[in-house]
């Protein structure tokens, strides 16, 4: 492709709405435009990179053995009612009615859709395994869109849905669907990082996020220095800490004026905030409860949840102020009638501050067993920078992360609410066993920006560039210097995607577009090198450049293109290697 038959609006500023790297590098590259927040146009070079990414991402689906469909973006709300997650998505989910006054919903995922398929399809073991996925544009009513591509209201997903018979098949169809993830984000460039999940409003047994690790991100990934261990954040398990020894101090209630919060009552009381505990009161199942953890911990809300095995949610004020007899700021386990449940890591200090349940009042040399008894210690904290890993000696990190690809194992939620069964081989009713497995076309373009980019701009994996070769022909109106560049786009354009520059702009303005919009290899034809029977060959990113004689010049760009394709074929092994 030529650059001038073509169309990429280069900005030299950075937009003002641009909030991340990736952001403002796709619009001044000239990758996408807003329509509005949350939703925007793919120009052609954004066009060919996703693409690029979709024909990845097929290419290890088909591998797979998956069969690809295309399901409706417009389902029947009745499907989601009988799911439960109509509510559960709440205002997240974009409805709409018909002329008729139906309800319908615009699917940002499609369990439904194709539960209901299998309810209908599906009859015989004979059937099973089979796993079906497809490509498609989803929506939500994003909240707060922000991050260019990476959080919007219209994305690309690949979503699939695998149907097995028991849990056994389940566990195999699980397993090639994330070895496939594996190879899909090795092949896109991407230093991924497999994680284990929450199952979250998906619900079943198990889960693991793939995520990138970048600045940008805005979920945690929780990992070991040591071991690999992997988790997001919700998920995380930090090492639980020794117990502490035995108590030595008395109770005694001291007056804290106005001091609520654990910063202000262990700067009051100078002491750390890891010698206080944090008492919050819940509504659990419709019930109040009582959730300790230590002063320099949080409460992780779907951890208890889990623990639990319940909905819950924060007492409102008074909720708390019934419960505890004090304003919010105040509560503590001393003296409480409501269950109380503790984190692991209360038992690891002794002789605490706690709320007296009596406003602006503390109560300073508490222990657990004496001053208070626990109802049930339970895993309720969000891991911390620091912590102990639960799989080995080594200790945990908290990094931002992109999250790219999500897999489920459903198990038979769908399919229970939904009628979705088989006949075995002796003719009983079973229930269908599912998995889920989603990516995130977009985030795989977003990611491999952020990850990949300098000052001056994209630096393109060379699998997912929208071009792998651009010719600079710098001198326009030079016959020798043209000449030299259409005869390298000939002998390049068959077997590689290369982008000629011919442009009537200056050589300053060809290099800074050049880096700007990031290919790989960049061949650079100009009236200094030619007389000296030369061209330049630079590899974006990597400071490399040589000089080639003219006529060898095809052969190193290709050549170089090889290298680059080799690197991304060695990620692969390795992650085949290791998945």
């Amino acid at each position: 492709m030529r650059w001038s038959e073509t169309f990429i609006p280069t900005l030299k500023e950075d937009p003002s709405e641009a909030e991340v790297v990736s952001h403002r590098l796709m619009l001044r590259a000239g990758l996408i435009r807003k329509l509005f927040s949350g939703a925007y146009t793919y120009l052609p070079l954004g066009r060919r990179a996703l693409l690029k990414v979709i024909d990845i991402v097929r290419t290890e689906m088909d591998r797979a053995g998956a069969l690809e469909i295309i399901m409706p973006t417009l389902h029947p709300s009745e499907l989601w009612h009988k799911t439960g997650r109509y509510e559960d998505f709440g205002d997240v989910l974009m409805k709409l009615k018909d002329r008729h006054g139906r309800e319908f919903v615009l699917g940002p995922t499609h369990e439904e859709v194709l539960t209901d398929l299998a309810a209908t399809e599906i009859s015989s073991y004979r059937q099973l395994p089979v796993t079906f996925y497809q490509i498609q544009t989803k929506m939500r009513d994003e909240p707060r869109p922000r991050f260019g591509i990476l959080r919007t209201c219209e994305f690309i997903m690949k979503d699939a849905y695998s149907l097995d018979a028991d849990v056994d098949s389940l566990d195999n169809s699980y397993n090639a669907m994330y070895n496939a993830y594996c190879r899909i984000f090795a092949r896109a460039g991407l230093p991924y990082v497999p994680v284990e999940a929450d199952t979250g409003p998906m619900g079943g047994s198990a889960s693991h996020e793939f995520m990138v690790p970048c600045d940008a991100g805005e979920d945690q990934l929780v990992t070991c220095d040591t071991c690999g261990y992997g988790a997001n954040l919700e998920k995380g398990e930090p090492r639980v800490l020794a117990q502490a020894g035995p108590a030595s101090a008395t109770p005694e209630e001291v007056a804290t004026p106005g001091m609520s919060t654990i910063e202000q009552v262990s700067r009051f009381l100078n002491r750390k905030p890891c010698e206080l505990l944090k008492t919050l009161i819940f509504v659990a199942g419709g019930k109040p409860i009582a959730v300790i953890v230590r002063g320099d911990h949080d409460v992780n809300e779907l951890k208890l949840a889990s623990a639990l095995k319940c909905e819950l949610e924060l007492a409102d004020p008074e909720t708390i102020q019934e419960v505890t007899g004090a304003p919010v700021g105040f509560a503590g386990p001393v003296g409480l009638k409501i269950p109380i449940y503790a984190d692991h890591d209360v038992a690891s200090v002794n002789d605490c501050i706690v709320g007296a349940n009596k406003a602006d009042t503390h109560i300073v040399g508490v222990n657990h067993g004496r001053d208070f008894e626990v109802t049930e210690w339970i895993g309720a904290r969000y891991a911390v920078e620091g912590d102990g890993c639960p799989r080995c000696a080594g200790t945990l990190r908290l990094r931002p992360g992109i999250e790219i690809g999500h897999v489920f194992k459903l198990g038979t939620k769908y399919s229970e609410a939904m009628g979705a069964t088989y006949l075995d081989e002796h003719g009983h009713a079973r229930t269908i066993v599912m998995g889920c497995y989603g990516i995130g076309i977009n985030r795989i373009i977003a990611s491999a920006i952020e990850c990949s980019h300098d000052e001056d701009g994209i630096i393109w994996p060379i699998t997912i560039a929208p071009y792998e070769i651009e010719i600079l022909a710098l001198n326009s109106n030079d016959e020798d210097v043209m000449q030299a560049a259409e005869e390298l786009y000939g002998k390049l354009g068959g077997s590689f995607d290369v982008l000629l520059d011919a442009r009537k702009a200056s050589p300053g303005g060809k290099f800074k577009d050049a880096d700007l919009v990031g290919i790989p290899v960049q061949v650079i034809v100009g009236r200094r090198g030619l007389k000296n029977g030369e061209v330049e060959l630079r590899v974006r990113g990597r400071g490399e450049r040589r000089s080639v004689p003219v006529e060898q010049a095809a052969d190193a760009a290709a050549g170089q293109v090889q290298a680059l394709r080799e690197e991304i074929n060695q990620r692969v092994e390795q992650a085949e290697n290791s998945s």
